[in-house]
């Protein structure tokens, strides 16, 4: 119901649109006096609402109007607005102007306008030639040319023609040419680029004169990619920020990292600001078509005016308003199909019989060293001895068998569509943005999909001294969800796919699942493993839907009391709703049993969580000038927010069939519900200062009171400090005539402290947990009750991140090439860990602030842009970020913390000098090839010729699976790179983004399970090269096969640990805008047509479907573990971008 009164409301925006531009004015009101002829014309369009076509080299602009007009017919007017040049018609809304056809004796003076020819120096203001810079005749860019190297121009034009001088970063200027045929031109720089800003956080700065880390996306940067969650737009964008999408699933899963992992239990997420508002959650229902910019602060120093929330970044993302006089509708969207980015090279059903045949005959003879691989079936005597009969056909070659390939079954092509339009503009006193969107993904996992729809409404106003503002943004998104990730034994669907040997076709002859594997499970479980499902069962026969609901709204009113002082009060809300409903049918069968005609009871699950955030902000600021020299900025908030969650979850089983499958149909076995809240009261300053632009100066506080910290330690202070010196602008610099190359050249350092507020909301409670106890004498009776569940610590306070930062500024050659490099050290204090405590007490462990942890690293960002010709012109930008984590403290004695992945042997260790999370393996080292290695080297007792070799890493001659292991990697990359641009020619473009990561590992668990060499389930091609015999070893590193798998073949070790390094092209972008003649025939002002690919072409060694997987991205911990995932899709699309 609320999807379909979504789409009427969205139906109804376009209708009132397409019949608010079918009424058109027929007449003109309006006193011109001395107005220019391009304006005069402006002014006709907007009161009639029809559109006029000329050419530009047929009229002169700037001729100047004097006329009143009371009501006037368009044709009237427009015969005293033109001179008697020009004449013009009047069709289909269009008023076309063109030179007046000439009577007999008269002549064009274009025509008898001699030609001659003009040379000249073009330069900028400090007296430099400017190379490449564009000479054309105005109304007519076909005659042009552009400067040599030395700034110089020659062109050959009619006499009483006008020149159009322009180059990116300075202002076009419009020679009139007369007899003088040398010119000395000059070029000033753009002052709109030099009053380019960047929100910074309670205010926005001059990006020239920021002194802090802050990196910017614009709109035009993440527009037209077909992305479910604006930030998979990101990648590659920006200098230490770390995009991944560890997961391919329609919902958009993103994780993004700022400057490393500063916390071992904490969150590392960046603090989201969505116009002034916090977010934590439903960037999915966020439209990215909305957003006008995108702000990372990266050092502490911009960060801290967030304070507590700050120490892993913070991103700001500044959403449309309405700024043209005129009304602007916009559509854009695209239709496109997704394909899965990349298949694993499975064993067909003839390749895996051959494993499986091995695999039974070599446990055979391992048990029966007098057997022989001739034995026949009826004298071996265990099951996983005998080679399956249904094997044989395979191994003798018979054609026309089943052999299914799993992943056909479960990918598919799969389309995705989005829509948009918007509505802005701004009157006297009122600005508004108004747009709706419509989104929706098909997965490229069967029965998985994801829908939204969104509005959002941007009003600013103002009258007089008064501002105010409303944004409003409601949401709603519903996703079809399937088990893709984790392993099989828990349903996951990728893994039982890979898993699932070929010989199984997906459905019996009748048309059911087929789960009994051709008849053969019953007799035993010879090669099939029993926690292995039909996974196209698995997907088509359960439910998981989850519905999404979020508004998000915000008013202000700013009164100006004085000049440049400002107070402003803000209320803003935020309400998210997520419900989930879940049924697995009757139908599959029990997960671990032996038979697969033991059916499942059926369950069905319902859960709703429900979130309200709202915040109270009183802000007054000061900008003054004095002398024309000094600037200073100051503000002064405070601050107040609350967000309260409420949830709820029942479940239910057995269902008589699945008919209903909501809670109703079934029994309540089961339910839970919670209530929880948080709350922040913050006081923040920050006072700003530039003389000249020369020297920069920023300093600031901000003081932090949450809930979530002991009583003892509520309050946090968080200060901050940055100074920056424009070279450039010193007199020496201007003198050095070997610099001048260099057009800007600025150097800035900061300091800044910050804290980490994601943390559970009663950690320092102790909190009461339900248990039994045995009350009363002999056997008592068992008593249900509450308990508390770990100590109360009244000085639980922050994680606090001081950083230094220091950075270089470069802008060369008139804009040519940009240049910035930063250098950052953080340190991360009174870091949670879960420490031991006595025994007496009670508890195990307790929460504490005792460690520290080192972030450093080099950040280069290299930007270049350059018209090459008046046709030709492109941007680039690369960037590059190393950043090193190194753990300095632990609490008392330092002892390194271990933990355990998906399986009990995925060993992670977090230990003093080195990064969070490392794996802690044994390392496998070859293969055994023949019985002279297996008595030279150390090994388990029960390793046959053919099993892995592990070193014996402490060197004492015995290996131990607990003191051989070692750090084998970590999935923290040794630096990140990206390389992005634009390229137009004429009313072409092309853009692409190219992003890499290099030398970080991943512990791919798949590897355990469908590489295991036991002829259970299916595996890749690497079993082609296993040891066969010590004549035929295969390549030395695949053990053999083996039905009961030996020395320690099966524990996880760097025989699962790869190479996670890569190189993407994650989106390329061909578009063709049309020629504005002919689009203004149909009212269009720009009709963009463009192609783009998505994710189109990975580079890796990395052998499973993405190097990005990470199934636990939010566990510093534990992280970088494939262990079943959705993979990332291809996605080709065509759009179409309109403004009218």
């Amino acid at each position: 119901m609320k999807i379909k009164y979504c789409k009427k409301f969205i139906l109804l925006l376009i209708l009132s649109f397409l019949l608010g531009v079918s009424s058109y004015a027929q007449t003109v009101s309006k006193v011109f006096k001395n107005t220019p002829l391009k304006t005069a014309l402006k002014e006709v369009e907007t009161q009639t609402g029809f559109s006029i076509i000329y050419e530009k080299n047929v009229i002169n602009e700037e001729r100047t109007v004097t006329a009143t007009f009371e009501q006037t017919p368009l044709q009237e007017a427009m015969s005293k607005i033109l001179d008697k040049s020009l004449d013009f018609s009047i069709k289909n809304k269009m008023i076309t102007i063109f030179p007046r056809q000439m009577k007999s004796g008269e002549t064009k003076s274009s025509e008898q306008a001699p030609k001659k020819k003009y040379s000249g120096l073009i330069l900028d203001e400090k007296g430099e030639s400017i190379i490449g810079a564009s000479v054309s005749l105005k109304g007519n860019t076909s005659v042009g040319t552009i400067t040599d190297v030395d700034g110089n121009f020659s062109i050959e034009v009619p006499v009483g023609s006008i020149l159009y001088i322009s180059y990116i970063g300075f202002t076009p200027q419009e020679i009139k040419l007369g007899d003088k045929t040398t010119l000395d031109i000059v070029l000033k720089e753009d002052s709109k680029l030099l009053d380019e800003v960047v929100v910074v956080g309670y205010g926005v700065q001059n990006k020239r004169d920021v002194s802090t880390a802050i990196s910017q996306v614009k709109a035009e940067d993440i527009a037209d990619k077909p992305v479910t969650d604006f930030r998979q737009a990101l990648v590659g964008k920006m200098p230490g920020v770390q995009v991944t999408q560890p997961s391919g699933d329609p919902e958009g899963a993103v994780s993004i990292r700022v400057r490393g992992v500063s916390s071992a239990t904490a969150g590392n997420d960046p603090l989201y600001i969505v116009d002034g508002m916090p977010m934590e959650r439903g960037f999915a229902n966020l439209n990215s078509n909305d957003i006008e910019s995108i702000e990372v602060l990266k050092d502490a120093s911009s960060a801290a005016i967030y304070g507590s929330r700050g120490s892993n970044g913070v991103i700001l993302i500044t959403t449309k308003r309405g700024s043209s006089e005129k009304l602007t509708v916009k559509y854009d969207g695209y239709f496109g199909l997704q394909t899965v980015s990349k298949k694993l090279p499975m064993m067909n059903a003839y390749q895996f019989a051959e494993v499986a045949r091995d695999a039974h005959n070599n446990a055979y003879l391992a048990d029966v060293p007098t057997g022989s691989v001739n034995d026949p079936n009826g004298i071996r005597p265990q099951s996983y001895h005998r080679v399956p009969a249904e094997l044989y056909p395979y191994l003798t070659g018979e054609t026309g068998l089943v052999d299914t390939d799993w992943q056909d079954e479960i990918f598919r092509t799969a389309p995705t569509t989005s829509h948009n339009i918007s509505l802005s503009g701004k009157g006297k006193n009122i600005g508004y943005f108004v747009s709706g969107n419509y989104y929706k993904q098909e997965g490229v996992i069967i029965e998985s999909d994801f829908e939204k729809y969104s509005l959002r409404l941007n009003l600013d106003g103002k009258y007089d001294k008064f501002k105010f503002g409303v944004n409003f943004s409601p949401s709603y998104s519903t996703s079809n969800r399937v088990d893709a990730s984790g392993p099989y034994g828990s349903g996951g669907i990728v893994q039982s796919a890979l898993a699932m040997p070929p010989l199984w076709p997906v459905y019996n002859s009748d048309g059911s699942f087929n789960y009994l594997g051709n008849g053969y499970w019953r007799i035993g479980n010879d090669y099939q493993h029993n926690e292995v499902l039909n996974p196209v069962a698995i997907a088509k026969l359960q439910s998981d839907v989850v519905d999404r609901y979020a508004l998000v709204g915000k008013i202000y009113g700013e009164y100006e009391f004085l000049k440049g002082l400002t107070y402003r009060l803000s209320l803003g809300g935020d309400y998210y709703g997520a419900h989930n409903d879940k049924y697995r049918s009757s139908e599959l069968p029990k997960i671990g049993y032996s038979y697969y005609d033991a059916k499942s009871n059926p369950v069905g699950s319902s859960s709703s969580s429900f979130f309200f955030n709202w915040l109270v902000e009183n802000q007054i600021s000061y900008n003054t000038t004095f002398d024309e020299k000094h600037n200073i900025s100051a503000v002064l908030v405070q601050s107040a927010q609350k967000e309260t969650k409420k949830g709820n979850f029942v479940e239910a089983t057995d269902y008589p069939n699945d008919y209903i499958q909501t809670i109703t149909g079934g029994t309540v076995k089961s339910g839970t519900s919670e209530k929880t809240q948080w709350s922040l009261a913050s006081y923040l300053a920050r006072v700003q200062y530039s003389f000249m632009g020369r020297y920069m100066a920023s300093a600031a506080i901000r003081a932090d009171g949450s809930s979530r910290f002991g009583k003892n330690n509520r309050w946090g202070y968080f200060p901050s400090a940055s100074v920056a010196w424009r070279i450039s602008d010193e007199g020496f610099f201007k003198e050095a005539n070997v610099l001048n190359f260099i057009d800007d050249l600025k150097l800035r350092t900061s300091y800044g402290a910050t804290g980490n507020f994601q943390i559970g909301n009663y950690e320092h409670l102790s909190t009461m947990a339900p248990d039994d106890y045995i009350l009363g004498h002999g056997d008592g009776n068992l008593i249900s009750g509450y308990k508390p569940d770990k100590i109360e610590n009244n000085d639980l306070t922050w994680e606090k991140t001081s950083m230094v930062n220091v950075g270089l500024d470069v802008q060369a050659l008139k804009g040519l090439i940009g240049l910035s490099v930063e250098y950052y050290y953080s340190n991360t204090t009174d870091m949670l860990l879960n420490v031991p405590v006595p025994q007496i007490t009670g508890y195990t462990r307790a929460r504490m602030n005792v460690g520290k942890v080192n972030n450093r690293g080099w950040e280069i960002q290299l930007t270049s842009q350059k018209k090459i010709t008046k046709d030709l012109n492109y941007s680039f930008t690369a960037n590059y970020a190393k950043n090193t984590n190194e753990v300095k403290a632990l609490g008392p004695g330092n002892a390194p913390i271990e933990e355990t992945g998906g399986v009990a042997h995925a060993y992670y260790i977090t230990e003093v000098g080195k990064p969070i999370g490392s794996y802690y393996l044994m390392v496998q080292d070859g293969i055994f090839e023949n019985e002279e290695q297996l008595k030279q080297y150390p090994h388990f007792a029960n390793t046959k010729v053919g099993d892995f070799r592990f070193v014996d890493v402490d060197g004492d001659g015995v290996l131990d699976v607990n003191k051989d292991r070692t750090i084998v990697g970590n999935y923290m990359p040794d630096f990140t790179y990206g390389f992005s641009g634009t390229i137009n020619y004429r009313d072409f473009d092309l853009g692409f983004n190219f992003q890499g990561v290099y030398g970080n590992e991943i512990l791919n668990l798949n590897r355990r399970y469908i590489d295991n060499m036991e002829g259970n389930v299916n595996g890749t091609t690497v079993a082609l090269d296993r040891w066969r015999s010590s004549d035929n070893p295969g390549n030395g590193q695949v053990n053999r096969a083996n039905r009961k798998t030996t020395g320690n073949n099966g524990r996880t070790s760097t025989w699962h640990i790869e190479d996670g390094s890569y190189f993407r092209l994650q989106n390329l972008t061909i578009g063709y805008t049309l020629p504005k003649t002919l689009t203004q025939r149909w009212n269009i002002d720009r009709l963009r047509v463009y192609a783009s690919g998505q994710n189109l072409w990975t580079s890796t060694n990395y052998s499973g479907y993405n190097p990005e997987v990470s199934r636990r991205p939010d566990d510093a911990l534990t992280p970088g573990e494939d262990y079943g995932t959705y993979p990332l899709a291809k996605v080709y699309t065509f759009g179409l971008n309109l403004t009218f």
